[in-house]
């Protein structure tokens, strides 16, 4: 695995696209969104004001009912550090909306989830991973490698944090 240029948050027109399904949760049609998407309430931790995010979700723990997701753009991703000072916040998961906890997962942890979406989602892994800044051989060793540089975070339904 190597880092190759890591990229930077979107602005412009390409963070209107990426912000566009905020706007049909906001119109209560969350149920057209992807579940593979989420849109995260969070406070801002300097302004203390209602944040907003659609994020990817690399895993969804049926058992738990946790949500694992990744800051693709590192750990200085306003909504990442907004979460690691209120990690009191809600998601919503096409109509369904739920109160969480954010727990920080450890490199280890991360790696092997990037290890397993890339084994469950090899085309959309590559692409993943590209977008993020790394080269990777394909392995699962490499994506996990590759893993471990991002930060992951478990939200975990309230009551239910390990």
């Amino acid at each position: 695995m190597e880092i190759s240029r890591r990229p930077t948050p979107p602005t412009g027109l390409r963070r209107a696209a990426f912000r566009a399904p905020i706007r049909l949760y906001r119109m209560g049609l969350g149920a057209l969104v992807p579940s593979r998407l989420l849109l995260l309430n969070h406070i801002g931790r300097v302004s203390g004001q209602p944040r907003q995010v659609v994020i990817e979700v690399v895993e969804h723990e049926r058992s738990s009912g946790s949500y694992i997701v990744c800051s693709g753009f590192g750990p200085n991703a306003q909504w990442y550090r907004n979460l690691l000072a209120h990690p009191e916040v809600t998601i919503q998961v096409g109509a369904r909306r739920l109160p969480v906890t954010a727990e920080p997962l450890n490199a280890e942890e991360g790696g092997a989830f990037m290890a397993g979406y890339a084994a469950r989602h090899p085309r959309a892994a590559r692409k993943l991973v590209k977008f993020m800044g790394f080269t990777v051989d394909g392995t699962l060793a490499d994506y996990r490698a590759a893993g471990r540089e991002l930060p992951f975070v478990r939200l975990a339904p309230r009551g239910a944090l390990r």
